[in-house]
């Protein structure tokens, strides 16, 4: 078995973030009101900026946001029991 570099292994749990959190937001829409809904809806998030950069010719601004939910959190963990499985 090859190992894995770092660059690789961030994708695809940043890929499981992704995939988890668009799931846990389909369910979020299909769910009726109640406590499984809000729990589905329920997330942390963290942000950074925005930041501006004023340039004489342009005007650049940076900023991102990183917002979870629990299915999110279960997409990463998937995505790191199937990363023991791809060569």
């Amino acid at each position: 078995m090859r190992k894995k570099s770092l660059a690789f292994i961030i994708f695809i749990v940043v890929v499981g973030a992704l995939i988890g959190t668009a799931i846990g937001e389909v369910l979020g829409l299909i769910l009726p009101a109640g406590v499984v809904k809000e729990f589905f809806l329920k997330s942390a998030s963290a942000s950074v900026g925005p930041a501006t950069l004023n340039i004489i010719l342009i005007t650049l601004t940076f900023g991102f946001t990183f917002k979870i939910n629990i299915t999110g959190v279960i997409g990463v963990l998937i995505a790191a029991y199937a990363l023991r499985w791809v060569d």
